[in-house]
């Protein structure tokens, strides 16, 4: 037996840690809040980037530079080697089929095919996006890319 096995078996429930039961307990008395200040207190609640009425360092240093973060679209990628291990030869591949057999998360998100693999079976295949190799590939072995609206 390997310590991994072991591990596996008996660190797969960690208890609930029950602080304010008593000096016995380790965290009796003050229950894991040490003593004094806003931690310590009942309703504290900790807000990211408050450094206490000083100016917060993200509002201190300059804003430069672009970023696309509010209006890039992000794409569910998928390889053709995934798509011969998970399809049979004459299916027809869309974002649902996808998502029922786990190869994305969700089938509104676009999906965009990837040419990573080789490709043996004649498939059906709608998406948003294709890349070059993987378009070439389907159509290769007689398959049909049709790139979603």
């Amino acid at each position: 037996m390997m310590i991994h096995e072991i591990t596996e078996k008996v660190g797969r429930h960690k208890k609930r840690k029950r602080v304010g039961r008593g000096p016995g307990s380790g965290t009796g008395k003050t229950a894991g809040r040490g003593h004094k200040g806003a931690g310590s207190r009942a309703g504290y609640s900790y807000r990211s980037g408050h450094e206490g009425g000083q100016m917060q360092f993200f509002r201190r240093i300059p804003k430069r530079g672009f970023s696309n973060i509010l209006f890039r679209k992000d794409y569910a990628i998928v390889n053709l080697n995934a798509l011969e291990a998970h399809f049979e030869d004459g299916a027809e591949v869309n974002a649902d089929m996808l998502a029922k057999r786990g190869l994305i998360r969700s089938a509104s998100q676009p999906v965009k095919i990837l040419g990573q693999g080789d490709l043996t079976k004649k498939l059906t295949i709608t998406a948003a996006k294709f890349s070059d190799t993987a378009q070439q590939k389907i159509t290769a072995v007689g398959g049909q890319a049709t790139v979603a609206s």
